[in-house]
């Protein structure tokens, strides 16, 4: 089959790699109809690199048909269409059946002391091969595949396996209730969503920062007020004075390790990615190489009192974080990988109606064969020709 690969700094490749066969009862073969770029693939390309291989396959946001089931798998057949969450649980251990898909037992990857396993997405999650193929092994699939109805465009429901429940989690986790005031930091896929997602669980005001004209017209276009951060140097101040003085209720910070404004943790991050792997992987472990803009953006613009919920990916295990200030204000803060299926059952009246509240169609900017993969890798990674997602037809 076709598969996209990584193939070392700042390259990836389409080739022929073997076609996944049922491994465990618990397995599914899934042949893809579109799985899609999100941008924590964008940290892999350098940022991450050092934890991944040669050849292996990326992506984790798949949906697609059932081809084959193992004996153990019965929730799902041959012909069903179904969307796959990109963290891999079982369902039943003690951390799954408290909630923590990302955090299950079954498939935490012990060995890198991190959390469950995830498609396409290095040896810190386990090196399961990714989705960005025109087939997928599903681990764990008598639990993990969402069955969804046929009719509707792919989009309506692919992001499911990523951006619906990350988005959706980041705006719960930032304690949204009806009547207040969230502010959301990065507008690409995660932010759009969180900002719609707030709006629709009843915010009054959401108030998105980027600085990207397509994306803020695209914020903009779903009822969003914006902040361009292009025409300020006070980002924070300007939310401020939108809010009388005190700052959002809470904040999503939707952008993570790869902020604009960090010169110094960019350069940290791309020494490292120049470096031997096991000597970069010392480095990322040991010194704080995120670049931290979004997230001091976030603290700044949080209200007394108020909540900060991470949802963008971080990596540097000493990162400088301004603790007098956020324990003098009292901030809350909650982050973490998203608990997919956690949230299903909250989104999917929004997607299996006649409207669409959420715009799920209304997100991807370009659809391209797998074939051209590496273009759109190239064109939202550079945020070229207007595009915020990418979404790949195998």
């Amino acid at each position: 089959m076709k598969a996209l690969t990584f193939q070392g700094t700042n390259k990836v490749t389409v080739d022929t790699v073997p076609d996944p066969t049922i491994q465990e009862p618990t397995d599914a073969i899934v042949r893809m109809t579109s799985t899609a770029i999100c941008g924590s693939d964008l940290h892999l390309l350098d940022t991450l690199g050092m934890y991944i291989d040669s050849g292996d396959v990326l992506g984790h946001e798949p949906m697609g048909i059932v081809e084959e089931v193992g004996a153990s798998v019965t929730h799902i057949r041959p012909g069903d269409r179904v969307v796959v969450p990109f963290n891999i649980s079982c369902g039943s251990c003690w951390m799954c059946s408290r909630g923590f898909y990302a955090q299950c037992e079954t498939t935490q990857v012990r060995d890198q002391g991190t959390g469950a396993a995830l498609f396409g997405y290095t040896k810190l999650y386990g090196q399961v091969p990714g989705a960005q193929a025109e087939y997928l092994r599903v681990p764990q699939a008598h639990f993990g595949p969402i069955k969804v109805p046929e009719g509707p465009v792919d989009e309506r429901f692919l992001f499911l396996s990523d951006v619906l429940p990350t988005s959706w989690q980041a705006v719960r986790y930032a304690d949204v209730e009806p009547g207040c005031t969230v502010a959301v930091i990065g507008l690409g896929p995660i932010g759009q969503m969180s900002a719609r997602i707030a709006k629709y669980l009843g915010a009054e005001r959401v108030i998105a920062v980027d600085s990207v004209p397509e994306r803020l017209a695209l914020a903009q276009r779903h009822g969003i007020e914006v902040v361009d951060e292009s025409s300020t140097d006070d980002v924070a101040g300007a939310i401020f004075e939108l809010t009388h003085g005190r700052g959002a209720d809470g904040v999503v910070e939707a952008v993570g390790m790869e902020a604009h404004g960090s010169p110094v943790q960019e350069f940290a991050q791309r020494s490292a990615g120049l470096l031997p792997d096991k000597v970069a992987r010392k480095a990322i472990e040991k010194i704080g190489v995120d670049r931290m803009a979004a997230l001091n953006t976030a603290f700044a613009s949080v209200r007394r009192a108020g909540t900060v919920s991470i949802i963008g990916v971080y990596g540097g295990q000493a990162d400088p974080f301004p603790m007098m200030d956020l324990f003098d204000k009292g901030v809350t803060i909650r982050m973490g990988q998203a608990h997919v299926k956690r949230w299903i059952d909250e989104i999917m009246p929004a997607l299996t109606g006649d409207d669409d509240p959420l715009g799920t169609e209304d997100l991807t900017t370009h659809r391209l064969p797998l074939d051209d993969a590496p273009h759109g890798y190239e064109i939202f990674k550079q945020k070229q020709d207007g595009c915020i997602k990418v979404v790949l037809k195998p």
